[in-house]
C-alpha cells in the first residue's frame, strides 16, 4: 500500500482556512453589534422627538423660570458630547460603549492592514519575510516579544508620518466619545502600544522604540488640534469654508474611526438633519465547501 504524499505541509492547508472562518465570524459580530446600535440610537432619537418642545413654549418656560428664581429644564439637560459644550481640556463624559465599538474596529483594521502591509516588498515594512514564511505564526510571535523593544530601521515614512496620524486616529477615538486630553492620550498609548506593537505587529516584527513614543505622543499633539479642527466642522453643520462636501470630506480625515462606526451606531453630532444611517442584516455560510458572508444594507440619506 502506497502512503500519499503531499506538496504542501496540511498545517499550511488547514490554517488559511481556518484565519479566514475566524475573520468571517468576526465580520458578522460586528456588523450585528452595529446593527444593534442603530435600533438603539433609532429609538433615543424617537424619544428626543418626542419630549421635543417649541421655540416659542421654550422661550416663555424660561422666562417663567428666571422670574421664578427656578433652575430652568434647558440648563438642567445634559449634552450629548463634549461638542455641545464649550472647549475644555480637562471636562469629560466618557461613552464606553461607542468606545468599544471603535476599539473593536481598530483590532479589525489592524488585521486587514497586517495582510497588506505582508504583501509589500521586504524594503517597504523590513519585515523577514524568510521567517515569516518558515516559523510558525505563534513562535514568533514568542521571539519578538522576548527580544524588543529594538530601535526599527523601517521606512521613514512608515515611522514620521503614517505612525503619527495613526496615533491621531487613535487619540480622535476616544477624543469624539467624550474623553479628555490625558484619557484619550492613555487610551492612544494602549491601541498603539498594546494592540498593535506587542498584539498584532508582534506577529511580524520586534516591537519598536521609535512607534512605542513616536505614535502616542505626536498622536496627541496632531489629534488635539484635528479635535479642535472638528468642533469648528459640527458647530457649522458639517460644513467647512461654506461647502458641505468639504466639511465631510475632512471630518472623515481627521476622524475616520468615529466617522465609520457613525454611519451603522449613528451620529450623535448630527441633529438628525442630514445624517446618514446603514442598517445592514449580515447572513453567513461557514458550512458549505466554500464559506460566505454576505449582509443586506439600507442606507438612509
Amino acid at each position: 500500500m502506497t502512503t500519499p504524499c503531499y506538496s504542501r505541509p496540511l498545517r499550511a492547508i488547514l490554517l488559511p482556512e481556518i484565519f479566514m472562518r475566524t475573520i468571517l465570524i468576526y465580520i458578522v459580530i460586528f456588523m450585528s453589534l452595529t446593527a444593534r446600535a442603530a435600533t438603539i440610537s433609532a429609538s433615543n432619537e424617537a424619544d428626543s422627538t418626542t419630549a421635543a418642545i417649541d421655540t416659542a413654549a421654550l422661550a416663555s418656560l424660561e422666562a417663567t423660570c428666571s422670574s421664578a428664581s427656578v433652575q430652568s429644564p434647558l440648563a438642567a439637560a445634559k449634552p450629548l458630547t463634549l461638542y455641545d459644550m464649550p472647549y475644555s481640556p480637562t471636562r469629560h463624559m466618557e461613552n464606553w460603549g461607542r468606545l468599544a465599538y471603535n476599539t473593536a474596529t481598530f483590532v479589525g483594521a489592524g488585521v486587514v492592514t497586517l495582510l497588506v502591509l505582508e504583501c509589500l516588498p521586504e524594503g517597504a515594512t523590513a519585515w523577514d519575510k524568510s521567517e515569516i514564511k518558515h516559523t510558525p505564526f505563534w513562535h514568533r510571535y514568542g521571539n519578538h516579544v522576548k527580544e524588543g523593544p529594538v530601535w526599527d530601521k523601517d521606512n521613514a515614512v512608515f515611522n514620521y508620518v503614517l505612525h503619527p496620524y495613526g496615533g491621531a486616529v487613535y487619540y480622535m477615538s476616544a477624543r469624539s466619545n467624550g474623553f479628555n486630553i490625558l484619557g484619550s492620550m492613555l487610551y492612544t498609548t494602549f491601541v498603539s502600544n498594546v494592540l498593535w506593537e506587542y498584539g498584532i505587529e508582534a506577529f511580524m516584527e520586534i516591537p519598536s522604540i521609535q512607534d512605542m513614543i513616536i505614535t502616542p505622543i505626536a498622536g496627541t499633539v496632531i489629534g488635539e488640534g484635528f479635535y479642535r479642527l472638528k468642533r469648528k466642522i459640527v458647530q457649522d453643520d458639517y460644513r467647512l469654508f461654506g461647502s458641505r462636501a468639504m466639511g465631510v470630506a475632512v471630518a472623515w480625515i481627521v476622524d475616520p474611526i468615529n466617522e465609520f462606526v457613525n454611519l451603522f451606531a449613528g451620529n450623535p453630532c448630527k441633529r438628525g438633519k442630514h445624517a446618514a444611517s446603514i442598517t445592514c442584516s449580515p447572513s453567513i455560510d461557514l458550512l458549505g465547501r466554500r464559506p460566505q458572508v454576505g449582509f443586506t444594507a439600507v442606507i438612509t440619506l
